[in-house]
């Protein structure tokens, strides 16, 4: 098997989809690994640092897809804006990718994918089972995000995190708002405590309410059914707007008193809910933070711009994208090693060329298999 590790093309983007650790592993397992010259550096790994970790540097962008077999990436293929060539074009035919594509929002990509026969698999698709655990790019991801929000918070908010005692009088804590309790959410509700923060979290699904109390915070929860508040995936699901009403007015009780919330509710394919609305906004205290998690699918605030930190309502508002590429050298590590679970998971049916169909993991991932589409969601697209 020959790997090829592409420099990521799009802007702003720091990670890399292998690292020195699981080269040094791909290699041991009898794979040829090539690393375009440069793809390290925004994750502070140099060409050398692959050299010793046995693989091999092409500086050529296009000589590293004619040699690979296999391309592992961090983000989609897309067009180059400076060439005006797409990422594909430079793939051979029956290349196999791997990488998080989100199939359903990207149509014209798999009819592309399709048309070169290109066999992709899909990382954002995994199944939430434990086979499955150490594959898990959301949750790397999410965790990294659910922490630096907090990082965030902190930087822009006028005031610090923990009860403070001095001479001059007792400082209160800072009084954080949780919203969604998935992995950022309680990594950024963990993160907050740790800062000495008071933590209120909100979800509408009450089989989190355990997890969120362990963390040392208070939780509250419209009134659902297990059934009608997530997925059998474990994910939130969609709910009506009079659903998201009540939910807005329930959490417009608490965000008054608040100086930082963080957002982080997502439907899986769907745009994210709108949670904080701008009179919501408009009644909070001067000075507080909110920051958008969700704004990768168009944001839980009405106000939140993606890309921006903007100030409204006297409220700063964080729309930062892609957070993880924030912290390029941990988000790099764990996406790296996800990648590697998966990849040393299917590479024993990638070298016999026939996939297991039956496979819950394949099935799951799979998007396109040689010249036709082959997850449901697309068929249906």
């Amino acid at each position: 098997m020959k790997i090829g590790i592409p420099k990521e093309i799009i802007p702003g983007e720091r990670r890399v989809a292998a690292v020195p650790e699981t080269v040094a592993k791909m290699v041991k397992a009898g794979m040829e690994v090539t690393i375009e010259a440069g793809a390290g550096l925004g994750s502070y790994i140099s060409d050398n640092d692959y050299l010793h970790a046995g693989a091999k540097i092409e500086p050529d962008h296009q000589n590293l897809f004619n040699q690979a077999n296999i391309v592992l990436k961090v983000h989609r293929p897309i067009q180059d804006n400076q060439t005006g060539v797409h990422e594909l074009d430079h793939m051979k035919e029956k290349t196999v990718l791997i990488a998080p594509l989100y199939p359903t929002h990207h149509p014209d990509l798999v009819a592309k994918l399709t048309a070169r026969k290109i066999t992709a698999f899909s990382l954002d698709l995994l199944p939430r089972i434990a086979r499955a655990q150490s594959m898990d790019i959301l949750s790397s991801m999410s965790n990294l995000a659910g922490y630096k929000s907090v990082v965030m918070a902190a930087d822009y908010l006028g005031k610090i995190f923990p009860m403070l005692t001095t001479a001059a009088g007792t400082i209160t804590p800072t009084k954080v708002i949780v919203i969604g309790a998935g992995v950022a959410g309680l990594q950024a509700i963990a993160t907050a405590r740790r800062l000495g923060g008071v933590v209120i979290a909100f979800d509408t699904r009450p089989v989190v309410a355990e997890q969120v109390k362990s963390l040392g915070a208070e939780f509250v929860s419209l009134e659902t059914s297990h059934e009608q508040s997530q997925d059998t995936s474990g994910y939130a699901k969609e709910q009506t707007a009079e659903f998201y009403k009540n939910e807005q007015e329930i959490i417009r009780k608490y965000i008054k008193e608040a100086d930082v919330i963080i957002t982080t509710a997502l439907i899986p394919g769907k745009r994210a809910p709108i949670l904080i609305t701008e009179q919501m906004v408009s009644e909070m205290k001067h000075g507080s933070v909110i920051v958008d998690l969700a704004i990768e699918q168009h944001g839980n605030c009405a106000l939140s711009e993606p890309g921006k930190i903007v100030i409204k309502h006297g409220i700063t508002l964080i729309g930062i994208l892609n957070v993880p590429s924030t912290m390029p050298v941990n988000a790099s590590q764990l996406y790296s090693r996800n990648v590697f679970a998966f990849l040393n998971y299917i590479a024993p049916q990638l070298s016999t060329g026939q996939l297991d169909m039956s496979d819950e993991i394949i099935k799951a991932c799979l998007v396109v298999y040689h010249d036709e589409m082959a997850h449901a969601s697309m068929k249906q697209v």
